[in-house]
């Protein structure tokens, strides 16, 4: 159970609670048209580097130096070849940092350092919005800075120019976790008159009970998986109820950080309640709970588990594929996410289970007429969804071998193998209708 613990030990959440108080002082500075938009840019990127050094140490360096380089290479490239350049070389900064946790884990067997995990965690968001930035310019949405690198202007109209991005690679409220905003976003609310909110209390208010009551859940949740058989000594029906403990703590677990960050993002001035048109989609919450716990279908639940990535994928790989785009999204996720033995095998296993919901589901619905037979069939497809998303989860979560081969020689293995049948047989039939 040590990867259980270094999941639930993870410190993010201390320094993103410890980023709180600098928040609010933010929002609250907007009001005065003293604080200038520069000076905005300015504290949010102080913020950063401050919350980076606290929470990273020297390992800080690994978010500094990337950060640096894309926004040299947004500064310099065209908008045709911004995204190819900048997408190359930040996957290569954050794979080889990923693969220097593989050697400390599985080569040295020890323990990686939890400066460095948070380090990484901050990498992958990195990414995110490196990424995002790129493919703003690349599409017109956000106009490029002129000049590039090489250009005569001084050096402080060259800084000037490049502080936007700096400020939104390495803003604090949205250095260690947050739903993905745009920079276009980004620069709408650090140049409004005022990011202060009138119902802003009441929504922080609200959103810090529910991550209290989020973690008394997780309190108790705890003590029933730390007093319960592991998925290594679990006998045969026993290790359903094990799947479904484990998994229910890693989604509380999950549920409870994206409202922190939800919370430290509208404390910012960067949330839902305080949000302006920007020509584009709104704030997308990570966190959906509802959807998630009540979702009767794969898809659905795969397009609500941590939204704003969901579409970040959707719009840097699905779109932009030609053949088999399911596949090579989840096939990037698991290469984002470090390429580990477990969620290579979660992630592949989540695309042919959402590829057979697809044809499962489409089959039923023009299948089954009576209400009876298709209230039956969602509880059916109901629970069925929720024990392949909770295999999925602890497959992605166990990351190494030794979990993976517990998780698969236990009978939760019956569920996704209905799903790969049901899958085969609906595409035989597909192929002799056709």
């Amino acid at each position: 159970m040590d990867w259980i613990e270094l999941f639930f030990l993870h410190p993010v959440s201390f320094y993103q609670g410890a980023a709180f108080p600098f928040a609010l002082l933010f929002n609250y500075l907007c009001i005065w048209d003293s604080f200038s938009t520069w000076a905005r840019y300015l504290f949010l990127l102080a913020g950063g580097g401050v919350l980076a050094l606290a929470a990273m140490g020297v390992y800080a360096v690994l978010v500094f130096i990337p950060a640096a380089c894309a926004v040299v290479l947004v500064s310099s490239l065209g908008p045709q070849d911004v995204h190819r350049w900048t997408f190359f070389f930040q996957m290569s900064w954050q794979t080889l940092c990923h693969l220097g946790l593989h050697y400390t884990e599985y080569y040295l067997q020890e323990p990686p350092s939890p400066r460095f995990c948070v380090t990484l965690s901050s990498l992958m968001l990195l990414t995110q919005r490196v990424t995002s930035l790129s493919l703003d310019i690349c599409e017109g949405k956000v106009e490029p800075a002129t000049g590039g690198i090489g250009s005569r202007r001084c050096v402080s109209e060259h800084l000037r120019k490049a502080l936007p991005y700096c400020s939104y690679l390495l803003f604090f409220p949205a250095l260690l976790g947050g739903p993905l905003c745009s920079f276009q976003r980004f620069q709408a609310h650090v140049q409004a008159s005022s990011s202060l909110c009138g119902c802003s209390f009441w929504a922080l208010t609200w959103r810090g009970l529910q991550i209290l009551g989020l973690e008394c859940l997780k309190v108790v949740l705890r003590g029933v998986v730390g007093a319960g058989a592991g998925l290594t000594d679990c006998q045969q029906l026993e290790c359903i109820y094990v799947l479904c403990a484990t998994a229910g703590l890693f989604k509380l677990t999950y549920y409870s950080q994206w409202m922190l960050d939800d919370w430290l993002l509208h404390a910012a001035g960067f949330g839902s309640a305080c949000d302006r048109s920007t020509g584009e989609e709104g704030y997308v919450p990570d966190a959906d709970i509802w959807t998630l716990e009540t979702a009767h279908r794969l898809a659905l639940f795969t397009r609500k588990w941590n939204q704003s990535t969901a579409r970040w994928l959707r719009r840097l790989v699905f779109q932009q594929c030609r053949r088999w785009p399911l596949l090579q999204t989840f096939a990037f996720s698991a290469w984002w996410h470090g390429l580990h033995p477990g969620q290579v095998f979660g992630f592949l296993c989540w695309a042919v289970m959402v590829e057979a919901d697809y044809l499962i589901h489409a089959f039923a619905d023009s299948s089954l007429r009576s209400w009876p037979l298709k209230l039956l069939y969602r509880t059916f497809s109901w629970a069925h969804t929720q024990l392949i998303a909770a295999y999925i989860m602890l497959a992605v979560e166990g990351r190494s071998l030794s979990a993976l081969w517990s998780l698969c020689n236990s009978y939760n293995s019956v569920f996704p193998i209905v799903y790969c049948v049901l899958l085969f047989l609906l595409v035989k039939r597909k192929h002799k209708v056709n």
